[in-house]
């Protein structure tokens, strides 16, 4: 997902629901859902790419494909990894419960 801009996005939460890492530039929404791959410890859900440009694409489009053929027991994480992600509405409530709790909190404290 080449984007320069992405508010939320759905393409990368069924790619990873269906066990496919996301290829992603580091904007908006991409960056809240998809974790970047991590070679060193081989967690992660997807490749994240910093600068809009088609050699950062290009570039990450081969570590993918790298990983793929290179680190296989890797690839195979970043697929479990994003199947596992919980994107339900459920959960959405449980972590904004848990900020609204965290803000009383700091009010009451403050008082």
């Amino acid at each position: 997902m080449p984007s320069r801009f992405e508010p939320c996005g759905l393409t990368q939460m069924y790619s990873m629901a269906y066990g496919s890492p996301p290829i992603a530039r580091a904007t908006g929404g991409l960056v809240d859902s998809v974790d970047p791959y991590n070679e060193h410890t081989g967690e992660g859900t997807g490749f994240l790419f910093e600068d809009p440009t088609e050699d950062a694409l290009y570039y990450t489009m081969g570590w993918a494909c790298s990983t793929y053929y290179d680190r296989p027991e890797h690839y195979k994480a970043l697929q479990v990894n994003g199947m596992k992600k919980d994107f339900s509405w459920s959960h959405s409530a449980d972590q904004y419960e848990q900020v609204y709790s965290w803000a009383v909190e700091a009010r009451r404290s403050s008082l």
